[in-house]
């Protein structure tokens, strides 16, 4: 489904990601690992084209994407969810779903309005309040539910968790299991490995912007050395 090769990506003269590769296959859930300041987000951000990488290639399904307008890539069926939410917070929850309307694609579930409120109880009751009204877990939830209503075949979610409350989390792993079972292919960034446990299937772990672990969650718990090493605070 994603296939990144060799890509060095930066912000003026500094130089974020060095050489990294990765591979996203179709219908899994793949996390992407490391501490504060490893490259987590510029790598979503450089494979949605929103940081051009310098060098190396992003492949989605089969087409090379690197040098696309992000919204071009957007079209192609990769779905994008910030780390920021970006909601339009004078809007309802209704309206921002119709915002991120697109039509139906091969390949990829189709979501509608009546999925997506039955997918996030807590925005069916929420549907006709305001972006701002909402709690930040909900707000996290109303980005996630705006990206599917494009019918992505990819989804990137840049830090889920974060800064949203435990019952919200535990919402939010149940959601991304659901999503998986439903055909789509995910790729997660995330600092909280109990998180990234309960929904992952394969872990990329990246340090200083290079891939230093890729495997099953099992194959990384058979080696603490190597979550002490690149995950301990």
């Amino acid at each position: 489904m994603l296939e990144v090769k060799g890509v060095n990506s930066f912000y003026g003269k500094a130089h974020v990601l060095r050489d990294l590769s990765l591979d996203v296959p179709r219908g899994k859930v793949v996390a992407l690992l490391g501490r504060n300041g490893a490259g987590k987000t510029t790598t979503m951000k450089s494979i949605m084209q929103l940081v051009r990488p310098a060098s190396g290639t992003v492949a989605f399904q089969g087409q090379d994407i690197a040098g696309l307008q992000p919204h071009k890539v957007a079209k192609l069926g990769m779905g994008y969810v910030p780390e920021e939410r970006r909601i339009f917070t004078d809007l309802t929850v209704t309206e921002n779903l119709i915002v991120g309307e697109q039509p139906p694609r091969d390949g990829a579930p189709t979501w509608t309005h009546d999925l997506l409120f039955d997918l996030f109880p807590n925005l069916a009751e929420r549907r006709n309040n305001r972006g701002k009204a909402l709690s930040g877990g909900e707000q996290q939830m109303l980005t996630i539910a705006r990206t599917l209503m494009g019918n992505p075949s990819l989804v990137l979610l840049d830090e889920p968790s974060e800064g949203v409350a435990p019952v919200i989390v535990e919402q939010m792993a149940r959601v991304i299991q659901q999503l998986k079972s439903e055909g789509l292919t995910v790729l997660l960034s995330e600092q909280n490995l109990h998180f990234a446990q309960a929904v992952a299937d394969q872990v990329v772990i990246i340090e200083s912007g290079t891939q230093v672990y890729h495997g099953s969650l099992a194959e990384l718990k058979a080696h603490p050395e190597i979550r002490d090493a690149y995950l301990a605070a």
